[in-house]
Order: structure tokens, then sequence, then C-alpha cells
């Protein structure tokens, strides 16, 4: 009869490598690397073969093995399983590296600091108060080869071989037998007639002291070697020197130890170490604590370890988001740390939270996101932002909230290119032809012009055909100066999407329309643009074979390489304006925000290119909002005249004023952001020919002319004085100097008031008549008092009234 026996060593639910891993620690027990079967997750097992003749060490393994086992805190080595047969014993723990291999790496790597050791050392010594203080243990073999580092750069405490009790119920203690362990014994234990007295803590502090002189010196010689500190910092020498004194009953606790280098300008009194104690008990601190100190992390991961971040910090961050309250402030410290990973730990880790980020109600997340949008649309497959992110980001375009629509325009410039057919053509379109109908935001209007232009080669053949020059024309009637500016250099930046038939009966009629436009910059941009696009009508007209090629991208599918012209034209759309989002937080949902800032773009085939133009911002009223974001960095990166936090902020109400110089190149304009042009139209426009959203308004619809009354701004540059291309300046008049005087209202213009005065003569009207029909009300009231006086007649006094 057969039986069948089962190997346990077989049946073993981990594999380890054959051969030892490399700094494997002198001593009986050899560490290999392993992995769990199931799963494939990384370990450390450390294997101890069972000889004949060496009973003796065989049972100090096994204690070794009971005491892992048993013994559970975060600074000492994690067990996870075990394996205890006649032939061998395997301790499975969590994956490590040996402490001396690890600096060794560190330092070829260049990465050591004394940050990350001050807080290694600092997790071996709060390993030994435990051991000391809490169980009454002695260690008894605290040196290099008995210490461990994890994945996140944690010092973990092993070598519990020669453990013994502190209290003598226990018996000797063990007998080491290896000779690069016992150099690390305290020279007391030398003394065989024990009259040496000393603290139970004493021998273990002593070989505390041996461990920090290794990890700034290397490996120690000899004995004696430890009285020159070496490399030890300085603010830790007066403590090593505790340490390795003569004199053992002098050798503080464990606890005094940490207490005496946490003390102000200790080593261990750092930022680093800060930010670790806080992580070990943030389950139990206060919400507010929380978040200041999510709100600090951003500024200090810089100067963190690599490691410590990917795989102590994101856990954390991760965690505070999904079962706690801390809200929009983990974004930062998270996009921060999110750097570090790969993409396929992008994907599994931080994809799922940005996701579930996108369905949240709380505005300071949603403007976050937008704002940090391209530090994750890479890692953002096609179907997830068509299905889960999207719908969400479209609420956007109808919040209350400037500064929520303004970066939701701005975070379509990455989402476009990921968008379905539907989502692209038809919802999206429908949100931007409602945005620059009716917005109430200038800048807003502005920027969802400059947006239509840089996605409009993603667009289809049909959608391009009948938005683009619709909305472009419109943009040109806008009363907001820098939306002209845009509707200008958007035609220019989409040249090569108009037909020569578009070109001739469309564009160039609205262009030259603006050849008379009360701002100089406006007037440059479109003689400009003028001259381009009938250079390209005129060499077609010299050579019709040329119509194919310069028409072949009208008819083409939507394409992002069609785009390379206008691939960052005007692109302060995306970060040119970020601080204008800052101070628009803190004003009143009516008010207008600063004017954009229209950057430098690649200049179109056959275009001339200008210089970038700065303007100084104009005031804006302050309002009650508080300030929910700073983008420092942008506002860094930004020209001094764009600096928009560095202005002072005025009212409303009060007339802009701003400087419009001269540009000598359309494609490339910057056009500096003002203040107090915004406007509200009522538009009253007909039934648009698009039929999927006539109610929301319609790129067909152009703005009405505007018709201010109003002196040229202060500072721009007359007709006069600038060189139209002749050898000597003008001595005649600049013939738009009183255009505004001279210009004849039309049926359809927006008036002759002016349109900063609207407002204001709007209440004076309706206080007028608040006012009128208080003082009818006051002689309504006397009339009748009159008359029920005269009808009763005069009371004589001591009688009473009786009805």
């Amino acid at each position: 009869m057969w039986f069948f026996v089962r190997d346990p060593v077989r049946d073993f639910p981990f594999e380890l490598s054959p051969e030892p891993a490399e700094g494997s620690p002198p001593g009986p027990w050899a560490l290999h690397r392993g992995r769990k079967k199931a799963t494939g997750s990384p370990v450390s097992i450390f294997v101890y073969d069972v000889k004949p003749g060496a009973e003796e060490q065989t049972q100090v393994a096994k204690a070794a093995f009971k005491r892992l086992k048993t013994l559970r805190h975060p600074n000492i080595l994690a067990y996870i399983d075990g394996l205890e047969t006649d032939k061998c014993l395997h301790v499975v723990t969590e994956a490590v590296t040996p402490l001396g291999l690890y600096l060794k790496t560190q330092a070829e790597a260049g990465a050591s600091k004394e940050l990350e050791l001050s807080w290694g050392l600092h997790q071996i010594v709060k390993a030994l108060s435990f051991l000391v203080n809490d169980c009454s243990l002695i260690h008894n073999n605290v040196c290099m080869a008995a210490v461990f580092v994890d994945r996140a750069g944690e010092w973990k405490l092993g070598g519990l071989d020669y453990m013994y009790s502190a209290q003598g119920n226990g018996g000797a203690p063990p007998h080491k037998g290896i000779p690069e362990l016992e150099q690390y014994d305290p020279p007391e234990l030398a003394d065989s007639s024990g009259r040496a007295v000393r603290e139970k803590w004493s021998a273990d502090m002593w070989r505390l002291g041996c461990l920090i002189w290794e990890v700034f010196n290397g490996p120690l010689p000899r004995a004696t070697a430890l009285r020159n500190p070496g490399k030890i910092p300085k603010s830790l020498v007066p403590h090593y020197c505790e340490l390795v004194g003569a004199n053992p009953k002098v050798r503080p606790n464990p606890a005094r130890f940490l207490q005496n280098c946490r003390a102000p300008g200790g080593f261990m009194n750092n930022r680093f170490v800060e930010t670790n104690l806080f992580l070990e008990e943030i389950q139990i601190k206060e919400p507010a604590e929380k978040q200041k100190f999510f709100q600090e992390l951003s500024k200090s991961l810089d100067s963190f370890p690599e490691d410590f971040c990917r795989h102590k910090v994101l856990p954390q961050l991760l965690t505070a988001f999904e079962f706690g309250s801390a809200g929009a402030v983990v974004l930062t410290p998270l996009f921060k740390v999110g750097k570090f990973l790969s993409a396929e730990e992008y994907q599994q880790k931080i994809i799922p939270v940005v996701v579930k980020m996108f369905s949240s109600t709380d505005r300071a997340m949603r403007i976050r996101l937008l704002q940090q949008m391209e530090q994750f649309i890479q890692y953002l497959d096609e179907p997830t932002v068509n299905t889960q992110i999207f719908p969400h980001v479209v609420h956007g375009f109808l919040d209350t909230n400037p500064a929520i629509r303004e970066q939701t325009v701005k975070s379509m410039l990455l989402l476009a290119p990921k968008l379905n057919e539907t989502n692209l053509n038809v919802e999206l379109m429908k949100h931007f032809a409602r945005l620059q109908a009716k917005d109430e935001q200038g800048p807003i209007r502005c920027n969802t012009t400059v947006c239509l232009g840089k996605i409009g080669s993603y667009l289809s053949a049909s959608t391009r055909h009948r938005v683009l020059t619709s909305a472009f024309s419109r943009a040109t009637k806008d009363p907001f100066a820098p939306s002209r500016v845009a509707g200008v250099l958007g035609f220019a930046a989409t040249h090569n999407l108009y037909s020569m038939n578009d070109c001739a009966h469309k564009i160039l009629p609205v262009l030259c329309g603006l050849t008379v436009d009360p701002e100089k910059s406006v007037r440059d941009q479109a003689f400009k643009a003028i001259r381009s696009f009938l250079s390209k009508l005129e060499s077609v007209s010299e050579d019709p074979t040329q119509l194919a090629e310069v028409e072949k991208d009208v008819h083409a599918a939507s394409s992002p390489g069609m785009g390379g012209a206008a691939a960052s034209w005007a692109g302060w759309a995306v970060t040119g304006v970020s601080s204008f989002t800052s101070k628009l937080i803190r004003t009143h949902p009516t008010a207008a925000p600063g004017e954009p800032n229209i950057s430098q773009r690649p200049t179109p085939e056959g275009l001339p290119a200008p210089a970038p133009t700065p303007v100084p911002p104009t005031p804006v009223t302050p309002g009650h909002w508080e300030a929910q974001e700073e983008d420092k960095d942008t506002a860094e990166d930004s020209s001094a005249t764009d600096r928009w936090d560095d202005e002072d902020w005025g009212s409303l109400e009060q007339e802009a004023e701003s400087v419009l110089a001269r540009q000598d190149n359309w494609s490339t304009g910057s056009q500096a952001s003002r203040v107090g042009q915004t406007s509200n139209p009522d538009h009253k426009s007909p039934e648009s020919d698009w039929s999927s959203w006539e109610a929301e308004g319609s790129w067909e619809q152009g703005w009405q002319e505007p018709n201010p009354q109003e002196p040229p701004p202060e500072g721009t540059q007359l007709a006069s004085e600038y060189n139209w291309g002749g050898s000597e300046p003008s001595d005649k008049g600049d013939p738009f100097a009183d255009l505004l005087a001279r210009r004849e209202p039309r049926p359809d213009s927006w008036g002759d008031d002016n349109w900063d005065g609207l407002e204001t003569e709007s209440r004076q009207v309706k206080a007028e008549l608040a006012r009128k029909k208080r003082e009818e009300r006051r002689r309504e009231m006397e009339a009748k008092r009159a008359e029920k006086k005269a009808a009763k007649g005069p009371m004589k006094l001591g009688t009473r009234k009786l009805d």
C-alpha cells in the first residue's frame, strides 16, 4: 500500500530565490528574495538550515522565530508567515533590504541625505524604547546587520536571535560566537567581576552609538575608532558621545535620547521627521489639523526621498480623500507625488481618484482639477473622458462663478483631442455658442473665441464650415476690444480651413469693417489679416492650378496635425490669465474679469509675424469672494506687465484706460487684459440656422456693433504718428481720432450712450422713480388724514374718543 506524503516546503505559498540576496547579514540566517505565489507580491525570506551538532544555534534560531512572530511594532521587522521543519526554518517578512547595502546604493546614486538618516535613526531608537521600556527586553544585537529598510525607506529593527529578558528570568544572555557581532559589545561586559553599575538599556545604547558611527562613517574597524566622531553631524555629536561613554550609568534611556535629539536645533528636529510623525498619527488628528498639514505638504515634497513619497505619502493622500474630508487640498500634493509614478501605477492609483473627484460639487476641488488637468490628461483614455469626465466638466459652462466658467473653457484645449464626434461637434459647440453670445464677462467671451480657434482643426468639416466663420465674425463685433482682436486672429490661425469663395465673400467684408475700429490694435490686426487673405486670393488668381493645394484642408477630416499653425496662438488662454482666475474669485460674480493677454503663436504659412505689445492691466473692484487658489508659478513666468496680482484693483464702474501700443505682426499679437469694459448685451437674435441649439444662441447671429461716445483711450498712438510705410512720418491728423464723434447711429447699433454709463443712468432713473412714488404716497396719506379730521371736527380737551 502506498501513502502520499505532503512536502511542506513544496506546499509553502511562497517562492524564494535559489541564492541568498546581496548584502545578506552575517549570522546563521540567510536572506533570500521571494514572492507570494498567489499574487506575485515581493517578500523577503530568512532561511536557517538545521545542521548536525549545532543544537545550541538551532535553539537560538527557533527562539528568534518565536520572538519575531509575537512582537508587533511599526519599527520592528513585520512577520508575514513561517515554516518550521526538521531540516530548515523559513521566516517570511515584508520585502526589505539590508541597511548596509541600502546606504551603499544611496551613496553611489548621490541620494543619501541627513533628513532620511535622521528619520531612520529615529525609528531604530523608537523600537529600542519599545523593547526596553514596554517589553523589558534587551535586544543584545543592535548593529548594521540587524537593521533593514523597506521600499518606502523605513528602517526596521531585526536580528532578534540574541534577545533576552531584562528581568533576568530567562537565564543568561545567549552566546553569539560570531566575531563580527561581538565587536559591538560594550566594554563593561568584559569585566567578569560584575561590579560595574549599569542600567538595563546601557548595553543596547552603546551598540546604538556603534550603529550611528557606522551609518555616517562606514564599517567599524575596531572599538577605539568610536573616539573620533568623523562625519557625524555636529548637532548629533553631543548625544552620540553620551552613548559611547565609558560609564554605563550615564548612557540615556532610548526615550530620553529621542527627547534630546528632538529639542530645538537637534538632529531629529526637522520637517521630514515632523511629517512622518504626523502621518503615523493622522487617523487621530482633527480635520483642521489635516487640512493645514496637506496645504503645507506640497512645499516640502521636493526635498523628500522619492520612495518615501510614493509608498508612504501617496497612500495617505488617497486614504484622506477616500475616507476623510480633506477635499481639494490633497490635489496639489497628489499630482506632485504622481510625477514619481510609472504610467501603469498612475492608471491604477491616481486616475480612479481623479475620475471620482470630477463628480464632486465642491467648487474649490473642481477649479483645481481644471487648473491642473495638464498634469494627468495624458493618462486619461478617450472612453473615460467621454463617459465619466466630460459630462461633469460641461456643468462648469453654466456655473454662476466666472472663474469656473473661465477654467472650463481653457480645459477644452486639453480635452478636445479626446472627445468623440457628438461631444465635440454638438455638445461643446452648443456651450461655446451660448458663452460667446450671452456671457456677461468679456474675457470669457474672448477666451471662448481663442479656444475655438485652437480646437478648430479637431472639428468635423461640416462643423467647421458652419461654425468658424460665424463665430469669428461675431467676435469682431464684440464690445470688448480683446474679443475683436481674438476674432481677427482666429481668422488668421484657421486661414487654411476656408475656401477662396468664403475668404472673398464672408471673411474680407468682416475684416474691412474693422479697418475703422475705434481701437488701433484692432485696426492694425485687421490690416495685416486683410493683406494676408488678399495675397492668397491674388496667388490663386494668378495661378488657378494652386486652388486645390490651397483648399486641401477645407474638406479634410478632423486631424490634430491640421492645427499646427494654431498650436500655440493666443496661448494665454491656457496659462496667461491664471492670476486673473484667482483675482476673479475675489470679485463679485457679475464683475468683469481682467482682459486676457494674447501671447505669441506660430506664424501661418505665408503670413508675417508681429512683435508682442504688453499692456498694463486696468483696475477691478474687489468683492466679497474668498480666494480659493493662487497660481504663483504662472504669475512668475508672465511678464511684469501681465502680473495682475501686483497691480491695483479699482472700481468696475470706472472707465477703463489702457495703452494699446503698435504691433508689427498680426500672427502673434499680444493684447494684455483690461478690466472695466465688460458688457452684458441683451441679445434679441433671430432664429439660428443651427437646428440643435437654437435656444442656446447661435454663431450666425452676430454681435451688434457698439457705438460708444467716448474719446480714444489715453496714450493711444495717433494714425498721424504711425509710419504707414512711407519714409517720412505723416504730418496729417489721425483720420480715426474723431471717428466716434462722426459715426452716425445705425438701426441695429447698441445706441449712443456710453457703455460704462448705462448702468449708472439706469440706477439714477430707478432712484428718481422711487423718490417720486414716495412723495406721491406721502401726499396721499396727508390728504386722507385731513379728510378724517375735517369730517369729525376738533376734539375737546378732557373728552374720550369713543370710536
